[in-house]
């Protein structure tokens, strides 16, 4: 299964990749919406873990426009951020998001929720 990681925190990618990679997922990560958005289309993954505050487009706007394209609506949509306030979550889940996580967050959860998104 493909897990496609758009976040801008270097120290976060390389911890995604290594918690999902030894869990035993094929991990892609773009540090940026709007490749983040591209490579959802073009790559097609079973899951999007998806940071909210991040250069090009947030995650929010990543969430909505995959919502919006036939080619990306039904992939599963983890928000990872630290935006942890009842207003964002909503936000999230109204954007279309599947399932919220604040950071910081526990590597055992991350591996969980993915693994639950993807089982679906």
């Amino acid at each position: 299964m493909k897990v496609l990681v758009v976040e801008d925190d270097v120290d976060i990618q390389d911890l995604a990749i290594h918690l999902l990679g030894r869990a035993g997922y094929d991990v892609v990560v773009e540090g940026d919406g709007e490749a983040g958005l591209a490579a959802a289309l073009t790559q097609q993954p079973d899951l999007v873990v998806l940071d909210w505050m991040m250069p090009a487009m947030t995650g929010v706007e990543v969430c909505r426009a995959m919502r919006a394209d036939p080619r990306a609506k039904n992939i599963a949509v983890l928000m990872l951020t630290s935006k942890a306030q009842e207003a964002d979550i909503d936000q999230a889940f109204t954007a279309g998001a599947d399932d919220y996580m604040v950071k910081p967050f526990r590597g055992s959860e991350l591996v969980s929720r993915v693994r639950s998104l993807t089982a679906r």
